[in-house]
């Protein structure tokens, strides 16, 4: 039985993403779960969450969760989502400055209010970005398998990834600035969006990773 761990580290929209998991996967086993033999005994892992990236990664070493993730990484289908997503760059400025796993060159930074403007009639735009946007694929993968080119998806953020190495990029979305919105690499592919919350789109790319097997 194909089984997909979610990290369990107290903080996001947990339950949410199991259920979207166990909808497009029936017959997948589907466990939140915090204990580190449980993730690296999975076939593939999700990585989700909401919240600050302080508490994120304080809570994963609490958890001595860190090494099992890492690992997990090199060796199955990983999927981020939101937090899950800004967690893996090398720091974000949140919290005054908070280190990353460091498995994605890059940075996470605060949508700089001077430039949140709507295109055309100058509006201010509000921070945090939430709600529907377009997803403008860079790169193709096999987990934007069935889903258009500039599909939307539901955004919950207020800090955004700018990705260092740009062949990691695998999406990008204008809201005042442009960001990274998806990334990756080999097994690793994450998203600033939430596919739990995108409705048909969102549960494709679950079902895609659910049959991914990790290449690109």
């Amino acid at each position: 039985m194909n089984t997909i761990a979610v990290i369990d580290y107290g903080m996001g929209n947990l339950r949410s993403v199991c259920k979207a998991l166990e909808h497009v996967a029936p017959r997948a086993r589907v466990m939140l779960t915090s204990d580190s033999d449980a993730l690296v005994r999975a076939d593939r892992v999700v990585f989700p969450g909401q919240g600050a990236i302080g508490g994120c990664i304080a809570e994963l070493d609490r958890l001595s969760l860190r090494a099992a993730i890492l690992q997990v990484m090199d060796t199955k289908p990983f999927l981020g989502i939101c937090l899950g997503l800004q967690a893996l760059f090398d720091r974000s400025e949140e919290g005054g400055g908070t280190d990353g796993l460091g498995v994605l060159p890059g940075r996470v930074s605060l949508f700089p209010r001077e430039q949140m403007r709507e295109p055309g009639d100058n509006r201010a735009l509000k921070v945090p970005h939430m709600g529907w946007n377009q997803v403008c694929q860079v790169a193709a993968h096999p987990l934007w398998r069935g889903i258009a080119q500039g599909a939307r998806f539901y955004f919950v953020h207020s800090y955004y990834a700018e990705a260092a190495n740009r062949g990691q990029v695998m999406a990008v979305t204008e809201y005042g600035i442009r960001f990274t919105s998806a990334a990756g690499r080999e097994n690793i592919f994450a998203v600033q969006f939430h596919p739990e919350k995108s409705q048909q789109a969102g549960l494709r790319l679950l079902e895609n990773f659910v049959s991914w097997d990790g290449s690109a």
